[in-house]
């Protein structure tokens, strides 16, 4: 027993990094936008008398995160005029940041009663940056840290986008019940200068080169060998995307194989089905179910998001302690049992404590699932195609999720809350097949890698 107690307290030696301190920060950073342009915008479009489908159709600003591989090779190797000193990768986070901060201030000044359409447009160009943000900070985090640091880093990660949920969730929401919409988002865009200060303060991170990745960089050597004869405009342009663009998927499918590569690819794009598909329809349920602002600040957006800290930190452990493939596992199941209580209090509207329940339940499960997923998808990756793998990775899971979630507000409004979050229950169930898999493939590596 009093090993096992020090076996879990050694564990938490990987938390004391400067690098996973620095996490908590740029975490932070990446999450402040987002319930900005979706959860929290949902419940001021609401208050602004837009209808519950149009609400729904908002959540397609989300895409905006799941197409954002389309412009990661631009992040990954394009250097950007000017800020060339701060790096690679710290550069294109000071430009998303102030693209960030730029798109809430002209949002503090709309007003969607009057004008949806403006409000709409930008909530997109602000998501825009804040994706760009993610490819360049997801693209820190990989390489700042080895692999078995993954896990700490994505959980230091995750802490702070829960901390900048909190502020963005309830800060907003009780800063609205006070002063009204537009002083909130003011007050949004000047939290951005966390971010801001924090790129100025860490280092650039170094990668490493492979000989195996030094074998797919030769393609565009061949090429530029071989297109002597094109115009150097052209010729540059196509070698530039052969290196951006086609190694990166040759890189992934030369390492895992067609066979173990497919099945990865279709767990990525499965596991975050069910609570993407919940999670858009979270504040427009709590108000329907009759409870105020000031209620959903305190229950949801504060001690719900504390529950996501937990389980992030819950997460960090297990994964040291168990590995990732299992922590999964938990996570999914965990989410599970959330929606079906979700499920279970839409057709009894809940009083508070019912809501508080829930919440803890929905709330623990998406830290460990969340924080599993994203250390997962990071030890997929090549460090010399950080950002375009990683954002492929997540236009592989959002895309599907977030056009699925799209429509919440049609199933709601033809069948009612609780068939929905069964459906959202359902959904999830393609993944723990796939999950199941991972373990079987991952115990039968290990066997091939005992020694006879």
């Amino acid at each position: 027993m009093i090993a096992a107690l020090r076996a879990w307290w050694k564990s938490l030696d990987v938390y004391a990094d400067p690098r996973v301190r620095a996490m908590l920060f740029l975490g932070f950073s990446s999450g402040l936008p987002f319930p900005l342009v979706l959860t929290t915008l949902s419940a001021r479009l609401r208050q602004a008398g837009i209808d519950r489908t149009t609400i729904g159709y908002f959540s397609l600003v989300g895409l905006a995160y799941s197409l954002k591989y389309f412009w990661s090779p631009i992040v990954d190797r394009l250097p950007l005029p000017g800020l060339q000193r701060l790096g690679r990768r710290r550069s294109w986070m000071l430009l998303a940041q102030c693209g960030i901060a730029a798109g809430l201030v002209l949002m503090a000044m709309a007003d969607p009663s009057v004008d949806a359409e403006r409000v709409a447009w930008l909530a997109v160009f602000t998501a825009l940056m804040s994706s760009t943000q993610d490819i360049a900070i997801d693209a820190y985090r990989i390489e700042a840290a080895a692999v078995e640091s993954q896990g700490a880093m994505a959980a230091a990660y995750q802490i702070g986008y829960q901390v900048a949920l909190i502020c963005a969730g309830a800060g907003a929401l009780a800063s609205a019940a006070g002063y009204g919409w537009h002083v909130a988002y003011l007050i949004m865009a000047g939290c951005v200068a966390v971010g801001i200060v924090t790129t100025f303060v860490i280092a650039e991170p170094t990668t490493r080169i492979d000989r195996a990745t030094l074998a797919q960089e030769a393609r565009v050597t061949a090429f530029l060998e071989r297109s002597r004869h094109w115009p150097a405009p052209l010729r540059h342009a196509v070698a530039w995307l052969i290196g951006a663009i086609v190694c990166p998927f040759v890189d992934f499918f030369s390492r895992n194989g067609l066979r173990v590569g497919l099945p990865i690819l279709l767990l990525i794009a499965t596991y975050r089905l069910n609570y993407t598909t919940m999670g858009v329809a979270a504040n427009t349920f709590y108000l329907d179910m009759g409870f105020t602002l000031d209620q959903i600040a305190l229950v949801s957006k504060i001690y719900g998001v504390i529950m996501t800290m937990v389980g992030a930190l819950a997460a960090g452990l297990l994964i040291r302690r168990y590995g990732i493939a299992r922590t999964l596992l938990v996570g999914w199941v965990l989410l599970t049992i959330a929606n079906l209580v979700y499920a279970h209090i839409a057709s009894i509207h809940p009083g508070i404590a019912w809501l508080a329940t829930a919440v803890s339940a929905d709330n623990v499960a998406n830290g460990i699932a969340g924080t599993a997923f994203i250390a997962y998808m990071s030890s997929l990756t090549n460090t010399a195609y950080t950002a375009t793998q990683y954002a492929l990775f997540g236009t592989l899971w959002s895309l599907p999720a977030k056009t699925i979630a799209s429509q919440w507000g049609r199933i709601v409004d033809a069948w009612g809350y609780p068939p929905f979050f069964v459906y959202t229950a359902v959904i999830g169930l393609p993944s723990l097949v796939l999950v199941l898999w991972l373990l079987r493939h991952e115990r039968r590596e290990r066997l091939a890698a005992a020694p006879a």
